[in-house]
């Protein structure tokens, strides 16, 4: 009998504040988050940076309670849609930077047989940086461990219908009984250097075009917002990155109400329940912001696991 496992891939996040070296070294070890030809020179920036940034990254999952929310809402995420594909079918996930890493769940399909596996990344706009780098790295892995199934993958799920309405269910929820004119919505996704997207990255083209069919599905919900905008958060360094960035937009926005939308995450993390949540939240507050909401990520929803199942079967 021919078995199949649907693996869901995302960046992951510390499992602990001694993993947080951990997933900044793999990060910054990533070829294509530090693109330099040279392994050497990469290694070395990666070095530094990791050493630069671990003491103030272990700081932030302090304030989250010692780890990354990711793995949590990610096990809880695989249990419902592994109840609802059924027992015939394996369930499972991969990170990135932290385990579980593709060689850990590898093993496990060898074991069990496996013949075809459907990679699904839990990124709904492509960026080079993110789904290409998850993608690249099961591949590889599951080539030297001598896997035989046959790899399916999808690049991208932001037109899916399913998701989007996930994402609208959210929004609804934390506005709850406040006026939708009253606030100007903005959709948050994570930033990306300047460089990496002249250099033919079409993620901030994906963000745009989702962002256009959300605002198409509002109007049609009656969700009408004051305005709905894109910006940028996340910058590190000095080099040019996306623009405008989450500080600019919420400048440009002092004495409104505003809700934020991680457009770029299907699952909250330390940029969602850290940055957005408590950092921008404050600077909300210096701005003058009057209100400062922000949505949850779809995570674990019903919704999600309905926008995951659809995925899988236009895989099939």
């Amino acid at each position: 009998m021919k078995k199949e496992a649907i693996i869901l891939l995302n960046m992951g996040g510390p499992n602990n504040l001694e993993e947080v070296e951990v997933f900044l070294n793999n990060m910054f070890n990533d070829k294509n988050i530090i693109t330099v030809k040279s392994s050497i020179l990469r290694k070395f920036i990666a070095t530094m940076i990791t050493f630069t940034r671990t003491e103030s990254s272990q700081e932030i999952y302090e304030n989250l309670g010692g780890k990354s929310p990711i793995v949590g809402h990610t096990k809880k995420l695989v249990q419902k849609l592994q109840k609802r594909v059924g027992s015939e079918i394996i369930v499972d996930f991969v990170m990135r930077y932290t385990p579980p890493f593709a060689n850990e769940v590898i093993e496990k399909l060898n074991k069990a047989n496996v013949d075809k596996i459907y990679l699904i990344p839990l990124y709904p706009q492509f960026s080079t940086t993110t789904t290409k780098s998850s993608l690249e790295d099961f591949e590889e892995q599951y080539h030297i461990h001598g896997g035989d199934a046959l790899l399916t993958e999808i690049k991208h799920f932001f037109k899916n219908e399913k998701y989007n309405e996930a994402i609208l269910e959210n929004i609804k929820e934390v506005m709850g009984t406040s006026n939708y004119d009253e606030f100007e919505l903005i959709f948050s996704a994570h930033g990306l250097p300047q460089k990496i997207v002249d250099a033919g990255d079409v993620y901030q083209k994906h963000v745009i075009r989702h962002v256009d069919i959300l605002k198409g599905m509002l109007k049609e919900k009656n969700m009408d917002f004051a305005s709905v905008d894109i910006a940028y958060q996340s910058k590190v360094g000095p080099m040019a990155w996306l623009r405008p960035s989450l500080d600019e937009k919420l400048e440009e926005l002092k004495n409104k109400k505003v809700l934020v939308f991680p457009i770029a995450f299907t699952i909250d993390n330390s940029e969602t329940d850290y940055e957005l949540e408590i950092e921008y939240r404050e600077i909300a507050k210096e701005l003058g912001i009057k209100e400062y909401k922000v949505s949850r990520c779809p995570n674990d929803s019903d919704l999600f696991v309905d926008a995951l199942v659809d995925i899988y079967k236009k895989m099939r």
